[in-house]
């Protein structure tokens, strides 16, 4: 009985015993991981709250960034010494205020001057046998473009020849009859009837002179060869260009067919269509300016010399027609032409800039503005309206500000140089 409670004794001290080893283990391992995990946790913290200070400074950076990239509106910048803008025509000048006239602004499409267009065509019927001129020549007044045979020339020269030889045998027997009268051979009466005739026959050979100039036969081309086919020039009475041809050589011409036609294109004229609205600001005599799409940096003096008495019932228009002077024939008819009519200046004044300072970058209208004597920022402007070159700007630029007024585009160019190179990972 001693012996078995021993036994239990023993047992329940083991049983104590593991219990108590059991929960120090645990304890002690447990402490250790809650322990870590609280560590990660700090850490993570504390990186988040790094990180979190971190970005927040590169978006005050990049805020602070765009602040002062957009202060002004500016775009980009180069940098261009005194020398290197001198020799590519940059000059700088004060931005300034001015009066800016109002424009009216119309398109129309050009026209050959009809008070300069000769139709030409033979005085009288005959087979053409020579063509002495092509569509495209030039061509002086007088000169001759084609030759025909002419039945109805013919017979005026043989009248003419006709009447030439009874003016001679006329003159020869009143000098016979003269020298008879002198001599008292011959009664007075008779040198009255000599004269008579002789005057008749003259009558008669200035008549013939007259319908062979009438032809296009002068005198002076008829001395010579007698016996010569006679053939009929057809002249240009004007001097110009032949812009439609229709001599062709063996068909039959007669006055009522053209064979050429010939423009004298020095001066052209751009019929308008202007807006009822607009009628009252337009007079005869008013200046206008003249662009069209094959020449667009050509700017075209002109000037309203007919306005029409009748508005288009449709459009509502008067058709107006501008003659303008054409040096070296680049105005072509049928071209498109837009036409500005300047009006009286009388709006207060605005700040203004010549239409070349004016750039277009990455889609934005720009100014070069000076920030000092080698360096210039691209300045993104508003601009306003446009009279005689100069162009209203609206914001972005300030009255007294110095800019490039010549050589903008010199500038634009620097600066996409610039951006190219930096695409390429060189540098400037």
């Amino acid at each position: 009985m001693k012996r078995k409670g021993i036994i239990i004794g023993i047992i329940i001290a083991l049983c104590l015993g593991g219990g108590i080893v059991y929960r120090f283990t645990h304890l002690t391992t447990g402490g250790g991981e809650h322990k870590e995990e609280a560590g990660h946790k700090e850490a993570g913290h504390k990186e988040e709250k790094a990180g979190g200070h971190e970005e927040g400074k590169e978006h005050t950076e990049e805020k602070e960034g765009h602040e002062g990239h957009d202060e002004h509106g500016e775009t980009g910048s180069v940098k261009m010494t005194a020398e290197v803008q001198k020799q590519n025509g940059v000059v700088v000048a004060q931005a300034k205020k001015q009066r800016l006239a109002g424009v009216i602004s119309a398109t129309g499409k050009v026209e050959a001057n009809a008070d300069r267009i000769a139709h030409v065509s033979p005085r009288i019927p005959g087979k053409i046998v020579a063509v002495r001129a092509s569509l495209g020549d030039s061509v002086a007044s007088g000169q001759s473009l084609a030759t025909l045979d002419s039945v109805e020339l013919g017979e005026a020269l043989n009248r003419y020849r006709q009447s030439k030889t009874k003016l001679a045998l006329a003159q020869s027997n009143m000098d016979r009859v003269k020298a008879l009268v002198e001599k008292k051979i011959a009664a007075r009466k008779d040198i009255f009837q000599a004269e008579t005739d002789y005057k008749t026959a003259q009558t008669e050979l200035h008549t013939d002179e007259e319908r062979l100039l009438l032809y296009g036969i002068s005198v002076s081309e008829l001395k010579g060869d007698s016996h010569k086919k006679p053939l009929l020039p057809v002249r240009s009475p004007i001097g110009g260009i032949i812009t439609e041809k229709h001599a062709i050589v063996g068909e039959l011409a007669d006055p009522s067919k053209s064979l050429y036609t010939v423009a004298d294109l020095s001066s052209v004229w751009v019929l308008v269509d202007i807006s009822e609205k607009d009628l009252a600001k337009v007079r005869k005599g008013q200046p206008a300016t003249v662009t069209v799409g094959a020449y667009p940096d050509q700017k075209l003096k002109g000037r309203i010399t007919y306005i029409a008495d009748l508005v288009d019932e449709a459009t509502h228009t008067v058709k107006a027609r501008v003659e303008v002077a054409n040096p070296g024939r680049k105005l072509k008819p049928e071209m498109f032409a837009t036409v500005e009519l300047a009006l009286a200046a009388d709006a207060p004044p605005v700040l203004v800039v010549p239409e070349d300072a004016i750039q277009d970058l990455d889609g934005k209208k720009v100014v070069f503005v000076a920030e000092n004597e080698t360096e210039f920022a691209a300045r993104q402007v508003q601009a306003g309206r446009a009279a005689g070159g100069m162009v209203e700007i609206v914001s972005g630029l300030q009255e007294g500000e110095r800019y490039a007024v010549k050589g903008a585009f010199i500038l634009k160019s620097e600066i996409k140089k610039g951006e190219v190179v930096d695409e390429h990972g060189h540098g400037k």
